[in-house]
């Protein structure tokens, strides 16, 4: 199938492995970034923020006209696979739909919650437009349909097949990635993922920090003797999770998760999954013997300690979580086929 793939397409991004894994299933992809032709208009700080808060609709025509220029020299695809689609608004779809072949939207974070403010302005207005829509909280199901979208499924976030692939010998794993619990994400304000660590902390658990905008955090000075470093990709973020014997997902409240991607990269990776309790962590794993989960951080510090003077059962743990993210089907590979088989 010929397919044209809008989406980031750095290395590094999750929307570029994800494009990957559609060339992995045997597809031929076209991918583009709607972020290049925007790239001017984003270099202050203020441009950035502006057009972030307006929802990109000031910048549509443009988009507009370089979508004009990338389909004139792009083979007439089967399919086109919008990654995010916060850049592209009515416009955009209705010169993808000329193309006479199904628009298909995956977006993983949360448009309909209302958390970031006006940045899915131009997004929302399209929905109406795409053929299939996929989502990952049950939530949006009817919250997408009530904009207007034709079909909604509801998919899992995703690890990459290939990105994320575990080291075959955990002796090759550098040493500065190696700790007793990891936590890997980004300080995010109102989110009190500070407040979290600093518990564990002063319960005298060592916790090793990885991730962006950690000094912004009121309580750096506590924090600092914590941080190892910024955000990782790559080898080294497969090398801190693997390394570490307990990983920890923190969700994000303003996202209305019951459950993020590192639900499923960190077992598949093959770290040991401690998270928080929630309804989806818990259809994914079973408690005690494929991951461990909490309701608090004092409760958190209670299991990680436990866990840290019991090497058996840790092992035990993490080997059961593993074997249950491969039987769930969760990689991307797994999520593509599924959405390409549902239009």
């Amino acid at each position: 199938m010929e397919i044209l793939y809008l989406g980031d397409n750095s290395k590094t991004s999750t929307s570029f492995h994800r494009a990957s894994a559609l060339s992995r299933l045997g597809h031929n992809v076209n991918i583009y970034s709607p972020k290049d032709c925007i790239n001017e208009n984003m270099k202050s700080m203020l441009g950035n923020l502006f057009h972030y808060r307006t929802g990109y609709r000031f910048l549509q025509k443009k988009i507009v006209k370089w979508l004009t220029d990338i389909l004139s020299k792009t083979p007439k695809p089967d399919l086109i696979w919008v990654n995010s689609g916060e850049l592209l608004g009515v416009d955009c779809l209705k010169k993808l739909k000329e193309l006479g072949c199904p628009v298909v939207l995956y977006n993983n974070d949360d448009p309909t919650g209302g958390r970031d403010k006006g940045r899915f302005y131009s997004l929302l207005k399209a929905i109406p437009y795409y053929d299939l829509i996929a989502v990952m909280r049950e939530i949006n199901i009817a919250e997408y349909k009530a904009l207007g979208a034709k079909k909604v499924m509801q998919v899992m976030m995703s690890y990459d097949e290939v990105l994320h692939k575990p080291f075959s010998n955990i002796d090759d794993i550098p040493p500065q990635f190696k700790s007793d619990v990891a936590f890997i994400g980004t300080w995010m304000r109102f989110e009190k993922r500070d407040e979290f660590i600093l518990t564990l902390i002063n319960k005298g658990i060592n916790v090793s920090i990885w991730g962006g905008r950690w000094p912004k955090s009121k309580y750096w000075n506590q924090l600092k003797p914590h941080y190892k470093g910024g955000a990782l990709g790559g080898k080294d973020y497969i090398a801190a999770i693997q390394g570490a014997k307990i990983c920890l997902g923190l969700l994000s409240k303003g996202n209305r998760d019951l459950y993020t991607r590192r639900s499923l990269e960190i077992p598949f990776i093959g770290g040991l999954f401690c998270a928080e309790r929630t309804s989806t962590h818990m259809d994914m794993y079973a408690e005690g013997e494929e991951a461990v989960f909490w309701s608090s951080a004092e409760e958190c510090a209670e299991v990680c300690l436990n866990l840290l003077n019991n090497d058996n059962l840790r092992e035990q743990i993490r080997k059961g979580g593993r074997e249950k993210v491969l039987k769930l089907k969760g990689g991307n590979e797994d999520i593509c086929k599924k959405i390409i088989d549902n239009i």
